[in-house]
C-alpha cells in the first residue's frame, strides 16, 4: 500500500526555491511570448506569499511552472532538495503529493460527472491511501472542515452547487493527501465579494490547522494584503518588487506598485474620489515584443533614458525589501492617504 510521502524538508531552509525561472510559449510562426523572465523567489515553511499583478503579468504561469503543469525554458525549482524542472514520470508524480493547486474557476476545475464526495476521495484512491472505508471517512471529514455538508451536498455534482461551494470542494480535494505547499491561483476572483471573505477566512483557518505554506496568486492587492506575510509584485513576466505585506502598503518603492495602490477603490476614496496621477494607465505591452530595458517604462511616470537601456535588477533597499527600479520612490514621495492605516 502506497502512503503519502514523509516530510523531509529542513525547517531552517526555504521549502521552495525558484531560481532564474524562464517560461516562453510559441505563438504563431517563429514568435515567442516571454511569459516569465528570470524570476527568482524563495518560500519558507509556514508563510503565505502573495503574488500580484495585472492579467498577463505571468503570475499564474509561475504557479503552474512550480508544479510542472507548464515546462520552463530555463531555471531551477528546488523542492525538498530536488529540482522539479528535471523530474518526470513517477518521481514528479510522487513530489506532487506535497504540492497542490487550487484553480481560478472552481466549477470547471471539477469533474462535472463525479459526485462531490467522490471528487475529494479520488486522490486517496489513486495513491491507495488507507482502505475504502477510511478514504470515505476522510473525504467526509474534509468536506465538513471546508463548510460543505457531506450529507446534503456529498451526493451532488459540481453543476448543482454554487461557485463558493465548488471552491470549497476544490480546497478539500487539494488537502486530501496532506500537502505542504498550497498554490492558490486567484481562488476568489470568480466569487461574490461576501463569498470571497468566507473563502479567505477558510484558507487562513486551514493553513493553521494543516500547517500549510501558501502561495496566493491574485490581481487584487487589497485581497492579498489580508492573507499574506510577504508580497511579490510582478509586471510583464518579471518581479518588480518584493517585501513584507505591510511594507508594500506603507512604503511602496516601485512606481508600478505605487500605481496599483493608487487604483484600489478604498485608496481612491481616501483621496477625495480622485485617482492618483501615478495610477497605472494604458495597456500591458505584448509579451511577444516587450519593451527594452525596464518593461514598465512605457507606462511609468518616472521613466528616464536609462530605463530604456538597462534592465533593472532586484536590489535590496531595506531588510526583506527588494525592488527592480533604477529610480525607486522614497518614503516621503508617497502621499499619506495611500499608506496603509
Amino acid at each position: 500500500m502506497t502512503e503519502v510521502l514523509p516530510d523531509k524538508t529542513a525547517e531552517r531552509g526555504p521549502l521552495l526555491s525558484v531560481q532564474n525561472l524562464t517560461v516562453e510559449f510559441k505563438v504563431g510562426r517563429g514568435r515567442v511570448a516571454h511569459a516569465v523572465s528570470d524570476v527568482s523567489l524563495e518560500i519558507y515553511p509556514g508563510e503565505t506569499v502573495g503574488v500580484v499583478g495585472e492579467s498577463g503579468c505571468g503570475k499564474s504561469t509561475v504557479g503552474k511552472a512550480i508544479v510542472q503543469l507548464v515546462k520552463s525554458k530555463s531555471g531551477s525549482i528546488f523542492y525538498d532538495g530536488r529540482n522539479l524542472a528535471q523530474l518526470s514520470g513517477k518521481e514528479l508524480r510522487e513530489v506532487r503529493l506535497r504540492l497542490q493547486m487550487i484553480f481560478q474557476d472552481p466549477i470547471s476545475s471539477l469533474n462535472p460527472r463525479r459526485k462531490v464526495v467522490d471528487i475529494v476521495r479520488e486522490p486517496l484512491a489513486i495513491w491507495k491511501v488507507g482502505d475504502a472505508a477510511s478514504r470515505q471517512s476522510r473525504a467526509r471529514d474534509l468536506l465538513e472542515q471546508v463548510g460543505v455538508d457531506p450529507d446534503n451536498a456529498g451526493a451532488r455534482r459540481p453543476y448543482e452547487l454554487s461557485g463558493g461551494q465548488c471552491q470549497r470542494v476544490s480546497i478539500a480535494r487539494a488537502l486530501a493527501i496532506a500537502p505542504q505547499l498550497l498554490i492558490c491561483d486567484e481562488p476568489v476572483s470568480a466569487l461574490d465579494v461576501s463569498v470571497q471573505a468566507q473563502v479567505l477566512n477558510l484558507l487562513e483557518e486551514l493553513k493553521q490547522e494543516h500547517q500549510l505554506t501558501v502561495i496566493f496568486i491574485s490581481h487584487d492587492l487589497s485581497v492579498v494584503k489580508h492573507i499574506s506575510d510577504r508580497i511579490v509584485v510582478m509586471y510583464l513576466g518579471r518581479i518588480a518588487e518584493t517585501a513584507p505585506a505591510q511594507d508594500i502598503y506603507e512604503r511602496p518603492a516601485h512606481p508600478y506598485t505605487y500605481g496599483l495602490l493608487a487604483a484600489i477603490p478604498e485608496k481612491v476614496l481616501a483621496l477625495g474620489g480622485e485617482t492618483s496621477a501615478a495610477a497605472v494607465s494604458g495597456e500591458l505591452p505584448s509579451p511577444i515584443n516587450p519593451p527594452s530595458g525596464c518593461r514598465f517604462r512605457t507606462r511609468c511616470f518616472r521613466a528616464q533614458e536609462r530605463c530604456a537601456r538597462e534592465v533593472p535588477e532586484l536590489r535590496p533597499i531595506a531588510p526583506g525589501h527588494e525592488v527592480a527600479c533604477h529610480f525607486p520612490l522614497e518614503p516621503g514621495e508617497i502621499p499619506p492617504e495611500l499608506a496603509s492605516k
